[in-house]
């Protein structure tokens, strides 16, 4: 597979087959994938947090937001929700600041997963303090990103934008996940 082909595979999924688990060995690979990636000025501030326990997702799930274009969808229902997580932490006894590591890193594990057969969702709108009591992390650990892994159970679309230049998501009546993009000619100045 290309790396575009990676790419227009890798979309925001939201909706997964929550029974088709991921293995602890798959989410260490990904987390591999990211470990080989730059880092500014070489520190290596990220540590991660690897849930493939359904007891465990359970309790990590309703610390999360799933969707703000979908004002009336409150995330995947059950049967829809991930089988593992991977959480995205900033050891600031490290470094205070990660620069862009953390979107580096995120995308190169989705880009693995994409092509393991899987998808996922980088979730940064995450109840901190709550998801920090769950599991346990000490203070010196920023939460930064909550990648949600799984099998998908959704298609999503690539769109032009419409003549309105609406960048909202949306879902059509097959519950299709359908993203608009701008195109190529206006993202290119000069």
């Amino acid at each position: 597979m290309s790396v575009r082909d990676l790419i227009v595979r890798n979309r925001s999924y939201r909706r997964f087959v929550e029974s088709e688990l991921v293995s602890l060995d798959t989410l260490r690979e990904l987390v591999d994938l990211a470990r080989l990636t730059p880092s500014a000025a070489n520190r290596q501030p990220l540590r991660y947090i690897l849930s493939a326990d359904p007891k465990i997702n359970a309790q990590i799930f309703p610390t999360l937001s799933w969707a703000g274009y979908l004002k009336d969808w409150p995330g995947p229902e059950e049967g829809e929700r991930p089988a593992a997580y991977i959480v995205i932490l900033n050891d600031t006894a490290v470094s205070k600041t990660v620069g862009c590591d953390h979107g580096i890193v995120a995308q190169t594990i989705l880009l693995g997963a994409v092509e393991k057969g899987l998808g996922g969702c980088i979730l940064g709108s995450v109840k901190r303090d709550e998801l920090r009591g769950i599991l346990q992390i000490e203070p010196r650990y920023d939460i930064l990103l909550v990648l949600a892994l799984g099998k998908p159970a959704e298609a999503v679309t690539i769109d032009p934008l419409n003549a309105e230049g609406d960048i909202r998501y949306w879902r059509d009546e097959q519950d299709g996940h359908h993203v608009p993009k701008r195109a190529l000619d206006d993202l290119i100045l000069g």
